[in-house]
């Protein structure tokens, strides 16, 4: 089943424009560590760097001085950020640094706390050597990025076929990539076959897989084995001669409500166990810290052959894709956060969250188990985790299911394809009861009709 149909983009080929000095020296720093690396480039990822020897670096070097008339910025006689007071008044940071610019790469400070949480929160990665995050405006911004830099109009992207609709518009219609996808599920878990068959059936050579857990649209996080499995297939691959890069959407990273579930990301099983695999992960505070409108992403990377060399090149390639994209992710929402992390009831206020999402995760579970009745018209697919499940009908079409809710019980949810998705993370838990039976009187109703 494909949830999403995927129409070929129109790509012209253009001539390629001589590589800028800056880049053959990031090219080269990376072919000398990891020449894999280096192939899983796209045409545009070899020919993107960081302008070092430009307006950026000639601020830099002007910092501190008595004057300095060089960056696009405009100050106070006294040097504070020039502020608006109806804006300024807005704000109890205690600072105007927050109106300044970031790097492109993101704020230093925020880039090392962020690590830092990284393996805290995943301790596979205790001890791997993985680069430094590089923040982007969250993580649409950084799905994209990727996209610059590793796939050409034409390329295979291997995905489940029931995936965010953002990646047609990203990687399709942007890059020019290609999806080979498989289902998703085999019985009540991930298709782990479905994965094996379509990277050993894609072309040979470079391969982009992209895995997204807790997945969205159907809340499921792949089992501890599953997990395992999947890590040994992209091993299977690579010993056989193939590059992969694999995309690694953790969007909804940390949301796990059962056992036996993946609770630390894939990017920690797979990031330094080859050579020929390169693992880039996206992840950030959009759904950990309930802060989806601070626009604040990080992209990582980890691969068997490394260096700190090797992974200051890669991320002077995204800070470059970055610059040349939007500049900057927003200093304000890096700053806000780094005052986050260091207040003292921040874990508590997280712990809170997370039980609100989980009693409403377990409301949806009974309320499944109770009502047989539903399965005349639906049935959940397997979930686990994250802000979504999924329902399957059997003969009705969902669009039409859609729009009785809408119309005639004033409830909205997503239809795609064959499913319908629901949001238990926007659906108070005393109106979860009443969710679920209005899509099944829905069922109902078109039925009669």
């Amino acid at each position: 089943m494909t949830c999403f149909g995927v129409k070929p983009g129109i790509f012209s080929e253009e001539p390629l424009m001589p590589l800028n000095p800056q880049a053959t020296e990031l090219n080269e720093v990376i072919r000398a560590v990891n020449p894999h690396v280096f192939d899983l480039l796209s045409e545009k990822g070899k020919a993107i760097y960081f302008p070092k020897r430009g307006i950026l670096a000639q601020s830099a070097d002007a910092k501190g001085k008595k004057i300095n008339a060089t960056i696009g910025v405009a100050l106070e006689d006294n040097g504070a950020p020039m502020t608006l007071q109806s804006i300024d008044q807005q704000f109890n940071a205690g600072s105007k640094e927050l109106f300044n610019y970031a790097p492109s790469p993101g704020r230093v400070d925020i880039r090392a706390r962020w690590k830092e949480k990284m393996v805290l929160k995943n301790p596979l990665l205790k001890g791997q050597q993985i680069s430094m995050p590089v923040v982007t405006s969250a993580l649409t911004h950084g799905l994209s990025m990727a996209g610059y830099l590793f796939v050409n109009p034409g390329d295979t992207i291997i995905s489940p076929d029931l995936y965010w609709e953002n990646y047609e518009l990203i990687f399709n219609l942007a890059y020019g990539g290609q999806f080979r996808t498989f289902p998703t599920f085999s019985g009540n878990g991930f298709n782990v076959d479905g994965l094996r068959d379509a990277i050993e059936q894609s072309p040979a050579g470079k391969k982009v897989v992209i895995l997204n857990f807790p997945n969205n649209p159907t809340g499921y996080t792949a089992t501890e084995q599953e997990g395992r499995q999947i890590r040994d297939i992209l091993l299977a691959s690579a010993n056989a001669g193939n590059s992969i890069v694999l995309l690694v959407d953790d969007a909804y990273f940390g949301l796990v409500f059962e056992k036996g579930i993946m609770t630390e990301s894939i990017f920690g099983l797979v990031a330094n166990c080859h050579e020929r695999i390169l693992a880039v992960k996206f992840d950030g505070p959009t759904k950990e810290d309930y802060v989806w409108g601070f626009r604040v992403g990080f992209i990582t990377l980890g691969t068997g052959k490394n260096s700190p060399e090797l992974y200051s090149a890669m991320e002077s390639k995204i800070g470059g894709a970055i610059r040349g994209n939007i500049s900057n992710a927003t200093n304000t929402g890096q700053m806000m956060l780094m005052k986050a992390y260091g207040n003292e009831t921040y874990e508590q206020e997280k712990l809170e969250k997370y039980g609100i999402l989980k009693r409403r995760y377990e409301k949806i579970r009974d309320i499944l188990n109770t009502h047989q009745e539903y399965r005349e018209f639906f049935e959940a697919l397997p979930f686990n985790s994250g802000y979504f499940m999924c329902v399957q009908f059997k003969g009705i079409d969902t669009e039409a299911v859609r729009r009785v809710l809408l119309d005639k019980f004033s409830t909205g949810v997503i239809a795609q394809g064959s499913i319908i998705r629901i949001a238990f993370s926007s659906t108070p838990l005393s109106l979860i009861d009443t969710l679920m039976n209005n899509v099944y009187n829905a069922c109902k109703e078109l039925k009669k009709g």
